[in-house]
């Protein structure tokens, strides 16, 4: 059975995270992946702090295990979320989409497993200065809210200045990513884009369809323009929004505007003309639907016996 430092650091079976999906992470999917051994992430998105609060006590009437609460530092509520999760001593903090510097201490004073997600070395160093537990290093293969550098790219060069573990994110989808990422230094992993079509995910029928029948080339990034790209896949709403980014005509505002509400959509109405269905370009790998426990033990035990024969190369 895989083992890694994370295992013991967060008192789970297995070295996988569930990835914070805002408007799709709940607490019966985080609750699912925990009591499958991995750790189960709840999304706080741009809820209301008292329904991520509701969600943290939900999820502690379905599993006995830890799970983590991502908090994605642009929303309006973060400030007001960081003080949920002191307050209701959650397993882990996992933050994204910011800086959560001015939240950590607060995290850490009560004894709060702090993992930021990184896109890069420099931020990687500081947030370990600060007192980070571990880092996810997540490459711009990942869907939703993306870097420039790529998972091959960016895992080694953390992995290599870090003293903490490093959990890979984006472009993971099975064993053999898996297996990958150990090799190139990772602790563990997070899989967001395979979670979406788990039994357990309370996401819209249509946005698991289109994850199941997508191709490798099938997902797109826009968003830059704004200076915070999103991966998702390619629908009516990515290429129009691709579009209008590029028409000098389009005011910034506008295209905000234009963004707004897409991911709900998506996640709660399966609008396939009007939602932004974000997926990961790992996509193409994901092909049926399974508990999350079939996920995480069919990854697991595809890694192992991929790392066990990795010595037919050396000779």
């Amino acid at each position: 059975m895989i083992q890694s430092p994370v295992c013991d650091l967060l008192n789970i079976r297995y070295p996988v995270f569930q990835g914070g999906m805002a408007c799709i992470s709940d607490a019966v999917l985080a609750a699912a992946v925990s009591n499958a051994g991995g750790l189960g992430v709840i999304a706080a998105g741009n809820e209301l702090p008292e329904a991520v609060r509701a969600e943290i006590r939900k999820a502690r009437t379905l599993t006995p295990g830890p799970f983590a609460v991502n908090i994605m530092l642009m929303s309006p509520y973060a400030a007001e979320i960081a003080s949920v999760a002191a307050e209701e001593k959650v397993g882990a903090v996992i933050t994204g989409a910011g800086n959560p510097e001015k939240y950590m201490r607060l995290w850490l004073e009560k004894g709060i497993t702090v993992i930021p997600v990184i896109p890069s070395v420099t931020i990687a160093r500081r947030m370990e200065r600060l007192g980070a537990t571990a880092v996810i290093a997540e490459g711009g293969e990942s869907g939703g809210h993306v870097g420039d550098l790529t998972t091959m790219a960016l895992l080694p060069q953390v992995c290599d200045a870090l003293g903490i573990p490093v959990i890979a994110a984006g472009g993971i989808a099975d064993g053999r990513g898996m297996a990958a990422a150990f090799l190139l230094g990772a602790s563990g992993v997070q899989l967001g884009t395979r979670f979406l079509v788990a039994t357990e995910c309370c996401v819209h029928a249509n946005y698991k369809a289109k994850v199941i029948k997508a191709k490798d080339t099938d997902t797109i990034a826009t968003g830059k323009r704004l200076g915070h790209p999103v991966r998702s896949l390619k629908t009516p709403f990515s290429r129009n929004y691709f579009a209008k980014e590029y028409d000098p005509t389009v005011s910034n505002e506008e295209l905000e505007a234009l963004g707004s509400g897409a991911l709900s959509l998506a996640a709660v109405a399966g609008d396939e003309q009007n939602g932004c269905f974000m997926a990961g370009q790992i996509a193409g790998l994901v092909t049926k639907e399974q508990s999350a426990k079939e996920i995480v033990e069919e990854l697991c035990g595809q890694a192992e016996q991929l790392l066990k024969g990795a010595s037919i190369w050396v000779k």
